[in-house]
């Protein structure tokens, strides 16, 4: 007892003689999280050289040991076990005559908690600690250590591998508050909005693929069979239905697959449609179709394949009737892969995956089966049908110009994403000046393909064909020399600042941007800004479409600037730095890896908002509390009105 007031009035009579000298420790608070309510809290002190801390565990008699005390606790959280404290030395000190236990240079603390309260942003805890050298000692006796839990909004990320398992040492979470308030907005109607948009743009690539030489001519001669083998007019009509039925149902058979890989990881149709070798795989494959459409040669699957289909054909009955559609199907396949590879990767890119392939694909189906329908329901129309000819050629080689343009479009994807520089914005719109500037020749006559037979006149189409194809080529030239925005190419060409040219933000519209979340969390705490989180892509077609025509627009503009813009983009390739590359853990107890930036967002994105889709707008303070619900690819009032209710809320 008599050593241990000794000590304390020696710790008192040191602090006093010291009183404006150097502390003898300092602190540092971070904070990681495991979910959305448990946190793990460290508080390292490092020590001054000749200076040690003493334990948490000491025998009475000797000199204080070190406690915290947690502001609190059991209202706003619960501790879950004791605090951990790091390694420490133990020897024998002459002046408390026992042996005790302290640290040296530096000590580690580290404290789980579980909040109790979902609107709880920060814990304090107050340190009593004493500190010793060879000559003297001091007493603190209430140290504040402040953690802020949003400050690990995407906190130092680390590869933590368990002997049993693989885990975040620091989760990727943002911690919103408040969320449950705002994201209560029924998204389906713009759900159901964009799946009618593209069953009807699947519908119209089928209505051009019946214009094609391998479908265009079957449509007679298959209506013929079926109203003139079926016996009766009653049975010929049903078996044609049923035929346009099943051509419907093989289409949508296609894009089952794709519902598969939906479900095993929503992030894997985005993944698929914005991985670069598969862009220059797929831009290969479309330079080779239009080579083909060009008629320098025919692309077809296996003879063998229709052999077995139309000999199963002859079954008669509804198996009969359905490998008669499957026929269809692959006889047609080498004018129909390529529109319905269009609409394949167009829909992988889209915001919905898996089902917008499938009403595509059922949209494609039904164009091709329509015909089929009706000219059985009303035979006579047969006779309007235009004759077989050379303009069935002229279809497929302007189909091949746009198959060239849109091919440009998959390597842009792939380009942008690993930064090649290869397709910067002017080389892509010159190189589409000069793929319209030759469609505009072909369709005038002046360029001709090996199966275009003598041209004597010009058709109605050609020169509808040629005067559009001719002003696009002007709009691309104006657009190219006066770098105007061309909305009309929002999406496909790569966004303005994609350039030759040097340009002062690497951002769209020269807005003041960050693509990287700490840096644009700090600015927007150093300025008092709300932060206007930009989950996009650059294969995106979506984001560059709002970027393009809904951003661009004054007023919107003008309330963008309020803000402080993070963009994200999660098909960014480039590698993080190997120290921040990690595992994370899934809820389904899989194991995803994350090694590039993208991959990164992607999961930060998945994690607190539960989707996958870009572009996504998120609204927060500099407190990371939620403005406003999250939006989506809209219109330009909506969009808006959303940004003015989001300050709004910020006021």
């Amino acid at each position: 007892m008599k050593t241990y007031l000794f000590s304390i009035l020696f710790s008192i009579g040191f602090i006093i003689v010291s009183n404006g000298q150097e502390s003898t420790i300092s602190w540092e608070t971070s904070v990681s999280s495991k979910s959305k309510t448990e946190y793990t809290l460290t508080f390292k002190a490092t020590l001054n050289n000749g200076w040690h801390l003493y334990s948490q565990h000491l025998p009475k008699g000797g000199p204080l040991a070190t406690e915290f005390t947690f502001e609190n606790i059991n209202t706003d959280y619960e501790l879950i076990g004791s605090t951990k404290e790091s390694a420490t030395h133990t020897s024998y000190e002459e002046i408390f005559e026992m042996e005790t236990s302290y640290f040296e240079k530096e000590a580690v603390f580290t404290q789980k908690i579980k909040l109790l309260k979902t609107d709880v942003n920060s814990i304090k805890i107050s340190a009593a600690f004493q500190t010793c050298n060879d000559q003297a000692c001091t007493f603190e006796p209430g140290e504040l250590l402040h953690f802020k839990l949003t400050d690990n909004v995407i906190a130092t990320l680390a590869k933590n591998v368990d002997a049993k398992n693989i885990v975040l040492s620091k989760v990727l979470d943002l911690n919103i508050t408040n969320k449950a308030e705002f994201i209560k907005y029924d998204d389906q109607n713009s759900e159901g909005k964009g799946l009618l948009n593209i069953f009807l743009l699947g519908f119209f690539g089928g209505l051009i693929a019946l214009l094609t030489p391998c479908v265009f001519p079957m449509i007679p001669l298959t209506v013929s069979f079926f109203t003139k083998q079926s016996g009766t007019r009653k049975k010929g009509v049903s078996n044609a239905i049923l035929y346009g039925v099943f051509i419907s149902f093989i289409y949508l058979i296609l894009s089952l697959p794709f519902h598969f890989l939906d479900s095993l990881d929503p992030e894997i149709l985005n993944s698929i449609s914005t991985n670069v070798w598969l862009n220059v795989v797929f831009f290969i494959i479309f330079i080779v179709f239009a080579i083909s459409f060009f008629g320098y040669f025919q692309i077809s699957l296996p003879h063998s394949w229709s052999d077995k289909m139309d000999s199963a054909s002859d079954i008669g009955g509804l198996i009969g009737i359905f490998f008669m559609a499957l026929t269809l199907a692959i006889v047609s396949f080498s004018c129909t892969g390529p529109i319905l590879g269009s609409l394949l990767v167009g829909a992988l890119s889209s915001d919905g995956g898996a089902m917008q392939l499938t009403f595509g694909m059922v949209g494609f189906g039904s164009a091709l089966a329509l015909p089929f329908t009706l000219f059985a329901l009303f035979p006579n129309w047969i006779n309007t049908l235009p004759k077989s000819g050379g303009w069935l050629n002229t279809v497929k080689v302007i189909l091949g110009f746009l198959e060239v343009a849109f091919a440009l479009k998959f390597l842009s994807n792939a380009d942008m994403v690993q930064h090649w520089g290869l397709l910067k914005r002017e080389v892509f719109i010159g190189i589409w000046i000069v793929i319209f500037a030759g469609l505009t020749l072909y369709a005038f006559g002046k360029i001709k393909f090996p199966y275009d037979g003598p041209l004597q006149k010009l058709s109605l189409g050609r020169k509808l064909t040629g005067i559009t194809s001719g002003l696009f080529t002007i709009y691309l030239i104006a657009g190219l020399f006066l770098n105007t925005l061309l909305s009309l190419l929002s999406g496909f060409a790569p966004p303005k600042f994609y350039s030759i040219h040097e340009t002062k933000l690497d951002c769209p519209l020269e807005l003041n941007c960050f693509k990287d979340f700490e840096k644009g969390l700090a600015y927007a705490k150093e300025h008092d800004k709300p932060i206007l989180l930009d989950f996009t892509g650059w294969a995106c077609v979506n984001c560059r479409k709002m970027e393009e025509n809904v951003w661009s627009d004054p007023e919107v503009y003008t309330e963008l600037e309020k803000f402080v813009l993070i963009s994200l983009y999660v098909d960014d390739r480039k590698l993080l730095p190997e120290e921040l590359q990690f595992d994370y853990k899934k809820s389904n107890g899989k194991i995803k890896s994350i090694k590039t930036v993208g991959s990164k967002w992607a999961t930060l994105q998945a994690i607190n908002f539960s989707t996958a889709s870009q572009p996504f707008y998120v609204q927060l303070t500099a407190e990371m509390k939620l403005l406003n619900y999250p939006e989506k690819y809209t219109d330009t009032q909506t969009y808006l009105t959303w940004l003015k209710d989001g300050l709004e809320n910020n006021k």
